[in-house]
C-alpha cells in the first residue's frame, strides 16, 4: 500500500494498486494485474511507468492535493482518476464502482454530471458569452434554455462576477476568466471537483485571491475536490492530506503537519525543507507536556497557527498553555517553537 494511506469506510474515490506503463508491450510486466518488474527493468525495456503501483483512497469531502515537480507523474494520475486515462493495471474505484468496468456511455455521463473539471489553461469558448461559457455543460446534458440559464447566473454570482455575464472572454482578466472556469466546473453540481493547477498561470497575488476562493466554495460547498500542484505553499493552505509524488510513486500522503514534521523519505525532507513552518504548524504539533504547577503566561488554542501566537510565546520567559476542549493539553514556550521553526532535532524525537 502507498505510503501513509489508511484504509477508509467508505471512500468517493479510490485507486487500488494503479499503474500506467507506457512502451512496448507494458502488460508482460504484470502479474496478477499488478506491477511486477523494478524501475531499473522497466527502464532496461523501454517502458516509462508515468504512475507506479500507487493506492489512495479519498474520503467525501475532503480537499486532497496531489504534488510533485514536473514529470512526476501527478497529471496522469488525475487523468486516470478522472476516468479520463484507462490505467495499464490496478482498479480505480467512483462510489464503488470499478471505472475499467464502465462502458463508454456512462464514463461519460459520470464525467458530464457527477464530475467537475478545471484545468490549468482555462479552456473557454472564446465566441460565447461569460454566461454562455457557463452554461455550456448544461446544453450538452440537454437542459432546457431557463433551467441552464438560472443555474448559470447562479454560479457567476457564486464567484463573484455577477453583472459580467455578456462580457467575453478577452474582455476579462486571468483571474476573472479563471472564475468562469470554476463556475462552469460547478454549474452541474459535480460530487468530485478536479482542478489541476488551476492557478499557475496566474500572478502571485491573483493566485493568492483565488486560492481563497476555492476556500470559500469549499466552505459552502462542501465538495470533494483533487487538487493538483507543484507548490507546496499552495497545498498547505488549500489541503486536509498532501500525496507528495516521484517518479510515478507517491512518497508519502499526510497532512502538510505530518509532511514537515515526520517526513517519510529523504525526498520527502527535502521537498519540505523550505516550507513556511510557521504558517503550517500548529501549537498542538509543537507543545509538549505542561510542566507540573506551571505558571502560564497565558493561553493559546491547539488549532492555532504558530504565526498567529509566535510573538507573544518569543517575549515570554513562561511557557503558555495549549487549550483544547477547554482543558491545558500542553505547554509551549519559546525554545521548543523556535526549535521546530527552525528544523532543530528535539530531544526523544526529530523536529
Amino acid at each position: 500500500m502507498t505510503p501513509g494511506c489508511g484504509a477508509m469506510a467508505h471512500p468517493i474515490l479510490a485507486a487500488r494498486e494503479v499503474s500506467k506503463l507506457y512502451g512496448p508491450k507494458p502488460e508482460r510486466f504484470l502479474r496478477d494485474g499488478r506491477l511486477a518488474a523494478t524501475p531499473a527493468e522497466l527502464s532496461a525495456a523501454g517502458i516509462i511507468a508515468a504512475v507506479a503501483d500507487v493506492s489512495i483512497e479519498i474520503p467525501r469531502g475532503e480537499t486532497f492535493v496531489i504534488m510533485g515537480l514536473s514529470g512526476s507523474g501527478k497529471s496522469t494520475l488525475v487523468r486516470i482518476l478522472a476516468g479520463l486515462t484507462p490505467p495499464t493495471a490496478g482498479a480505480v474505484l467512483f462510489e464503488g464502482r470499478d471505472l475499467k468496468t464502465l462502458s463508454e456511455a456512462e464514463l461519460i455521463a459520470i464525467r458530464r454530471r457527477q464530475m467537475g473539471m478545471v484545468f490549468q489553461h482555462f479552456a473557454l469558448l472564446p465566441h460565447l458569452t461569460v454566461l454562455g461559457n457557463v452554461a455550456f455543460p448544461l446544453d450538452v446534458q440537454g437542459r432546457p434554455k431557463a433551467e441552464r440559464d438560472a443555474r448559470a447566473r447562479e454560479m457567476i454570482a457564486l464567484v463573484g462576477l455577477e453583472g459580467r455575464e455578456d462580457r467575453f472572454p478577452r474582455e476579462l482578466s486571468g483571474g476573472q476568466q479563471q472564475r468562469v472556469g470554476i463556475a462552469r466546473s460547478l454549474a452541474v453540481g459535480p460530487d468530485l471537483w478536479f482542478l489541476d493547477e488551476p492557478f499557475s498561470a496566474l500572478d502571485p497575488l491573483i493566485r493568492r485571491e483565488m486560492q481563497d476562493e476555492v476556500l470559500r466554495l469549499q466552505g459552502l460547498l462542501k465538495k470533494t475536490i483533487v487538487f493538483i500542484t507543484h507548490d507546496f505553499d499552495e497545498a498547505a493552505r488549500i489541503a486536509d492530506r498532501i500525496a507528495i509524488m516521484k517518479d510515478g510513486v507517491v512518497e508519502q500522503i499526510g497532512s502538510a503537519e505530518e509532511l514537515v514534521l515526520a517526513p517519510a523519505t529523504p525526498y520527502v525532507r527535502a521537498f519540505t525543507r523550505d516550507a513556511p513552518r510557521a504558517k503550517i504548524l500548529t501549537a498542538k504539533a509543537v507543545m509538549t507536556a505542561p510542566p507540573a504547577g506551571a505558571d502560564f503566561a497565558g493561553e493559546v488554542a491547539a488549532t492555532a497557527r504558530i504565526a498567529a501566537f509566535a510573538h507573544d510565546v518569543e517575549r515570554s520567559e513562561k511557557p503558555f498553555a495549549v487549550i483544547e476542549d477547554g482543558r491545558v493539553l500542553g505547554a509551549i514556550d519559546r525554545i521548543a517553537m523556535i526549535d521546530v521553526l527552525v528544523g532543530r532535532e528535539r530531544p526523544g524525537g526529530a523536529a
